[in-house]
């Protein structure tokens, strides 16, 4: 039966990750899935630097529907292995801050290591990993149609006819957008807002180089200012007035033979105007070279594809669902990738509509307010995205302030992903598909940890503080001592961790960090995270003991 003859339960429109991971679910839970895109695989593709959570919200999907072939994108080893030597690793989050016309201050740089013995994250060659899941999510059963541009959609109450710009035609009973940012649905329903909802604002310019020089290559530095994990081996930010550079190495590990790096520049377009006169490396150049460590990082690189750039990198959507139609991750908004969330938030959805789409095709109920519950979450999610991404801009400006809003995102974005996988714990055990919708609980929707009251109270002061400043009513050094008395007054943070030490640059959490934590723990430590922290650890350990994959 040809495609244009057969009607489908979902049609997706974009075959990226998120398109992919989505239609792979659904295809795996017995569902007739259509997946389109307008280009074909391999391609380029922005979205490297994982996160932790990325990889637990990935092996949720993988559990909970059946596709445990996507776990292999979860550890470095599983995706030279199958997928190829061409992914980096990255064991840490790196932050060097550096001013205008002087050499980096060595006392001013931040890095947190991800404790691989609990969860990892490393760098992704995204036009191997789109090819990938592409086609895992074509030997789920998924109907694969590329090249293909929609011209228009029509909705009726029996259901979604696509129309491409050939004559073509094809029906579904539900349709998902996962295109990105030309979301022939919004489009469609003038979905976009004119002036985004949003308080950040930045434009970004990039590609992949080769002859990067390693981060580390660039000093001789004394062992008090050198991290305990080298530069090089994780995501570098080098962050600096309204603005950040990235490092993102593919060739940071024995287990990779892509000589390549991808670097890229964002920065507020109010500080940092575009000039229409200049080439995109030019206006790349023009920047970083009032940084002279910057600069000297970027010197003698030599691109291999041509650079990208993006206007303002912000746009948000007044709703991301209606009657058969939603809205998935970078086709409903987008903000900045400062904080890697870009595929951690793009998981958590597919996770979110996945199940809520497979209960529909079931009862033919394909109404907006049946998925008005995802709808709220993702808007709320782009929200809190948004005040922790302008919380860093505005604090890049000054070290002690930076270090406080450092600490609010790493423990938030740490604690939400052991609570993730404290889920898919419960799930493997007892095959409860209701662990993975008590996930979606919390009073405080779109948050990193959703359900803590210290943590919420911690982030709204920090969005206070930043306001406040940003108006001109408080110092940067005011904000910073507000916010350093919550965390220095938190039980909920790990103190042998180092958060409530403001001359703690680099925190490690290794085996000895983490029994010490587990000693304060007892003592001191808040009970929910009392029992998550030291839960996790004790299986993580008799995992690693016993030789089984810790997830």
């Amino acid at each position: 039966m040809s495609p244009q003859t057969k009607r489908f339960d979902v049609a997706i429109i974009g075959a990226g990750m998120g398109g992919s991971m989505l239609g792979a679910a659904l295809a795996r839970s017995g569902l007739q899935v259509l997946l389109i895109d307008a280009g074909t695989h391999p391609r380029f593709a922005v979205g490297e630097a994982t996160i932790p959570y990325t990889n637990v919200s990935q092996r949720i999907i993988a559990a909970r529907y059946n596709v445990p072939e996507l776990t292999t994108l979860c550890t470095l080893k599983d995706c030279a292995r199958i997928i190829g030597p061409t992914f980096g690793t990255k064991t840490h989050f790196g932050f060097l801050r550096h001013e205008v016309g002087k050499l980096q201050n060595p006392r001013e740089t931040n890095e947190f290591h991800t404790p691989g013995l609990l969860h990892e994250a490393h760098h992704l060659y995204r036009q191997d990993v789109d090819a990938f899941v592409f086609h895992l999510a074509v030997k789920c059963g998924c109907t694969p149609i590329q090249d293909f541009r929609v011209a228009d959609i029509d909705f009726e109450d029996s259901g979604v006819t696509l129309h491409g710009e050939q004559g073509e035609e094809f029906r579904a009973r539900y349709v998902v957008d996962a295109s990105g940012y030309r979301s022939p649905i919004a489009k469609k329903f003038g979905l976009r807002d004119e002036i985004p909802v949003f308080k950040h604002q930045s434009r970004s310019m990039f590609t992949h180089v080769y002859g990067i020089t390693h981060t580390d290559d660039l000093w001789d530095r004394k062992p008090e200012h050198t991290p305990p994990v080298p530069w090089y081996e994780g995501t570098v930010h080098h962050t600096f007035h309204r603005g950040w550079a990235w490092v993102i190495g593919f060739d940071n590990t024995p287990l990779s033979r892509n000589p390549l790096c991808s670097i890229g520049l964002t920065v507020d377009p109010r500080v940092y105007p575009k000039n229409p006169n200049h080439s995109i490396e030019e206006d790349f150049a023009d920047i970083t070279s009032r940084f002279p460590d910057i600069e000297r990082q970027y010197a003698g690189v030599t691109p291999v594809r041509e650079w990208v750039s993006a206007d303002r990198l912000q746009y948000s959507s007044k709703r991301t669902v209606g009657d058969r139609w939603a809205l998935l991750g970078h086709a409903a908004g987008f903000i900045d990738p400062l904080f890697s969330y870009g595929l951690a938030n793009t998981g958590d959805a597919v996770n979110r509509l996945a199940w809520r789409l497979i209960r529909a095709c079931q009862d033919g109920d394909f109404s907006a307010e049946r998925f008005s519950d995802y709808d709220e979450w993702q808007r709320a999610r782009f929200h809190y995205n948004d005040e922790i991404v302008n919380g860093g801009y505005t604090a890049f400006d000054h070290f002690e302030f930076w270090k406080a809003v450092f600490r609010v995102w790493v423990w938030g974005n740490n604690f939400g992903t052991f609570r993730a996988r404290a889920g898919l714990t419960k799930y493997q055990k007892d095959g409860n598909d209701q662990h993975f919708k008590d996930l979606e609980k919390g009073q405080y929707l779109g948050y990193d940890w959703p359900d803590h009251e210290g943590y919420k109270h911690l982030f709204d002061t920090m969005v206070a503080q930043v306001d406040a400043h940003q108006a001109g009513k408080i110092t940067a050094h005011e904000a910073a001592e507000t916010l350093w008395e919550v965390l220095e007054g938190a039980n909920y943070m790990p103190k042998p961790f180092g958060f409530q030490k403001r001359s703690v640059h680099f925190m490690s959490p290794k085996p000895p960090v983490i029994a010490k934590t587990a000693v304060w723990l007892a003592r001191h430590g808040d009970p929910t995270v009392r029992k998550m922290l030291l839960k996790s650890g004790g299986q993580a350990l008799r995992l690693r003991i016993t030789g089984r994959k810790i997830f």
